[in-house]
């Protein structure tokens, strides 16, 4: 499907030059002179460039059809993460670097969506929140402001987080996979 460039919003795929590009920011911009364009940062989905580029409304791209589909995280294999189509029970092993250091948050039978474009995985979202045990966490400094203090935390799949200076070794919380940070206390 076609779209004009001054209709290029963020999270839209689009292919450009020869590539699949997702649209990280998009400003439109109206100078004084001139017609006015959609000024567009770009990110290639395939190798990571990023691409700032112009687009006037006068300019038509290609909007990349992405579908998401339903895979379950099954277990690590060396270097890849081996996932199951929830529909198809087709497996399908992906690179640690698909994910990227987000990959701390993958547990065994963890539901996640592949973003697919012409069957080829392009994009993986987690669950926002997931749930996890801490297994060492430094012991609490006396004297130290609990309104600012936090301190170190290893959890149960080696990530560190910082933590609220109650929280204790054997606890569970729930950890932003996106920030990578802590939220609460796990009820």
């Amino acid at each position: 499907m076609k779209v004009n460039g001054n209709e290029i919003r963020p999270g839209m795929v689009i292919e450009y030059d020869g590539g699949l590009w997702v649209a990280v920011k998009s400003m439109a911009v109206k100078p004084g002179k001139g017609p006015a364009y959609n000024q567009v940062e770009l990110k290639n989905l395939i190798d990571g460039r990023k691409l700032n580029n112009r687009f006037g409304s006068d300019e038509r791209v290609e909007q990349a059809r992405v579908e998401t589909k339903d895979f379950q995280y099954l277990y690590r294999e060396g270097e890849s993460l081996v996932f199951m189509n929830l529909e198809t029970y087709d497996q399908i092993n992906l690179n640690d670097e698909f994910v990227g250091e987000r990959a701390a948050f993958l547990q065994d039978g963890m539901k996640v969506l592949l973003e697919m474009h012409d069957e080829r995985p392009i994009g993986i979202q987690l669950p926002t929140q997931v749930t996890l045990e801490i297994v060492e966490a430094d012991a609490v400094v006396k004297g130290q402001t609990a309104s600012s203090s936090y301190k170190p935390a290893k959890l149960e799949t080696g990530l560190r987080v910082m933590v609220p200076p109650v929280i204790t070794t054997g606890e569970k919380i729930v950890v932003d996979t996106n920030e990578m940070t802590y939220v609460r206390r796990a009820e």
